[in-house]
Order: structure tokens, then sequence, then C-alpha cells
């Protein structure tokens, strides 16, 4: 699954190219509506689990990402309404950023870029980035506090998700729902943590996961998977593509 999902056209923030670009305040979460799936850190396990499934797509061989399940068709998201507002109550950071995101620099330094495809970027009435001099504005400080937050969260989250691959948790998702309207819909591609290899790990290893806060993200990704019939419930009221 690509990382930068709706991102269109990423360009690195420079304070003299972009001197006196301004960005409006985004209300609207269309850009979000061909995504099914939002990468979650850890941190964000407590909040999601009350919205949404919490799933892991596979990368590759070894590297899995979890991911907030938004839809269960491919280019479509069920959270956002045809006026493009988030029907839920917790909207992930990964969509909140927006339209900024990190890229990593030389050495430990994090980059700032932006989507300079979206209307907001550009738009005369928004908040400058930069002040005259060439400083970054309040406004663009508090991005890119959100942007290192992020960042560490994302660097954790994958020790987090490569302990749980190393010690052979995860199981394809295989199930076959039926809808309220008469049709019927097949899961499969995910990922999930299998409870009964989960309940039994050995002693030192639930130690392990406890001191590191972990056991309680796998309990609140388990705990998510109760969200799945919401989500298919909302298939079910959308119309067929």
């Amino acid at each position: 699954m690509p990382e930068l999902l709706f991102y269109q056209k990423v360009v690195v923030l420079d304070k003299d190219k972009h001197r006196d670009l301004r960005v409006g305040e985004i209300r609207k979460y269309d850009f979000t509506r061909q995504t099914n799936s939002i990468p979650l850190t850890a941190v964000e396990f407590f909040e999601a689990a009350r919205e949404y499934p919490i799933v892991f797509a596979q990368l590759n061989a070894e590297e899995f990402m979890p991911v907030a399940l938004v839809g269960l068709r491919d280019k479509e998201n069920l959270l956002v309404d045809r006026a493009g507002k988030w029907d839920a109550r917790y909207v992930p950071a990964f969509v909140r950023r927006y339209p900024f995101v990190p890229s990593e620099g030389a050495g430990d330094g994090l980059l700032v870029c932006i989507d300079e495809f979206h209307a907001a970027v550009g738009a005369e009435n928004g908040q400058r980035l930069f002040a005259s001099d060439g400083a970054p504005t309040p406004f663009l400080q508090k991005a890119m506090a959100f942007l290192s937050d992020y960042q560490s969260e994302s660097i954790r989250t994958r020790a987090f998700v490569k302990r749980l691959a190393e010690l052979d948790l995860f199981t394809e998702v295989q199930a076959r729902a039926e809808l309220r309207n008469g049709g019927a819909f097949q899961l499969s591609g995910l990922f999930v943590v299998s409870e009964p290899k989960y309940r039994a790990l050995d002693k030192d290893v639930v130690d392990e996961l406890f001191r590191k806060g972990w056991l309680a993200s796998i309990d609140a990704h388990l705990l998510s998977l109760g969200n799945l019939g919401r989500l298919i419930d909302r298939l079910a009221e959308n119309k067929p593509k």
C-alpha cells in the first residue's frame, strides 16, 4: 500500500520558493474518498478501536502496517459522506496531518513536504507558512511539531509490528459477509492477530509485551474487529458500484 495514498503533488517546503505561500483550512475530506484504509500508529489504537476495524496490511514478505479499515471495496471510503464530511468521531492522524507530510532528510533531520495539488494550498485567505524573514510562522511551527510527533510514533509502531511478526502472531482474514440488501462480500488479503497464538504466548513474552505497553494495543486491535459489522452495514446502505 503506497505510504502517501491520497497525496498527489508532494514537494519539499522551501523558505525562498514558498515565502508567500498560504494554506487554507481543510474542512472537507473528499481527498480521502478513494482510500479504503488509513495507516495508524499504535498510540491511536485506543481511539480508533471505537470507530474502525484495525487490521494489518502486508507491505512485503516481512513487513506489516496497521490500518484503520474505512472501506471494503477498492477505492471506496465509506466514512466520507457526499458532502465530504468525515462520519466518525475520531479522524486518524494520517488524515489530520494533510496537506503536510514528513520526509527523512540528511542524518536525523526531518523535511517538511506539502501536497501542492489540494486547492487549499495557495488559498489567498489562508495562513502564511513563512514570515518575511523566512522564519516559520506559528502555523507552520505547529504543523512541524505534529509531523515530528507523528514520525516518532511511526518508528515506535514499526518496532511493535515487527515484534508481532517475529512472534508469528499474524493470520490472514478469510471471511464472507452477507449484506442486508441480499448481496454478499468476501474479505481477504488483510491480517489480524491470531487469538489462539496470542493466548498461547509464554509468560516471559507476555511480560515483555506488557512492559512495552503492547499488550493493551493488541487487545484494542482485537476489540476493534467488532466494528467490521458496522462497516458491512455501511456498505449495504451504499449504492452498488
